[in-house]
């Protein structure tokens, strides 16, 4: 009997300590998607910076607004051939595309959300509104770094145009650090990079570096002149709203 007492202790052990781990994994990233999601509205000047293999950048510049997790949009102001080019998330992983060519708003399909964010290294699904909680079951994996939590993240659905992200979380504010990316052959093919910073009670992402290591091409996000809780309407996050005012 104290054989079998012996032998059985370890499996329960690890029978119990198996689902604290998943639960400790999805609480770190719910932690993660509280801090990205904390304000109640935000609003900034996007700066974007594409940069080929050959070094050569394209500068382009967009008003950013966002109201709670999942109402977010992006209006360009240049350069002059990218003015009036606006997309709009909003809940349940809609996105809306507008084209200031053909003066319409097109929704953007579940197979074009892979598709890359308006030529960046982004693609729609990673600057629409949906938390990574909605979208991916997460594991702990090991970090080498004490102040780092690492997880993997699995996608629950076959919506998502990655097969698995990998990405560090600071210990302290849980803010990410960084993301690696794996496309549907399971292929580590991108990256993105983070620098956090504080104003007032809120962290927020002053700058996140995209690169594409297939297609050697990167994009980076720089936001200023950030503004929290100024009280934005739900009016602006409409499709009606993406077609530009007539002075």
């Amino acid at each position: 009997m104290n054989k079998i007492k012996t032998l059985l202790l370890p499996i329960l052990f690890i029978a119990c300590i198996a689902p604290m781990k998943a639960q400790s994994a999805a609480s770190i990233l719910r932690s993660m998607d509280d801090l990205m999601s904390a304000p109640k509205d935000k609003s900034a000047i996007v700066k974007m910076v594409l940069t080929d293999k050959s070094g050569k950048e394209k500068i382009r510049e967009a008003e950013m607004k966002q109201k709670g997790r999942y109402n977010k949009l992006y209006r360009y102001t240049s350069p002059e051939k990218q003015v009036g080019t606006a997309t709009l998330s909003l809940p349940d992983d809609i996105i809306w595309y507008f084209m200031p060519a053909l003066n319409k708003a097109i929704k953007v399909t579940l197979l074009s959300k892979s598709q890359a964010f308006t030529g960046t290294d982004f693609s729609y699904e990673d600057m629409s509104g949906s938390s990574y909680d909605d979208r991916f079951t997460p594991s702990i994996l090991e970090s080498p770094d004490p102040d780092i939590y690492q997880l993997a993240l699995m996608p629950k659905s076959m919506k998502s145009s990655y097969s698995k992200i990998i990405v560090y979380i600071d210990k302290t504010h849980f803010y990410p650090v960084r993301m690696e990316y794996f496309d549907d052959d399971k292929v580590y093919f991108k990256n993105a990079t983070y620098k956090y910073k504080k104003k007032g009670k809120y962290w927020y992402a002053e700058e996140v570096l995209m690169t594409n290591i297939k297609k050697d091409h990167s994009t980076k996000i720089l936001l200023t002149e950030i503004e929290f809780d100024t009280g934005i309407s739900d009016d602006v996050f409409t499709v009606e709203n993406l077609k530009p005012k007539q002075e």
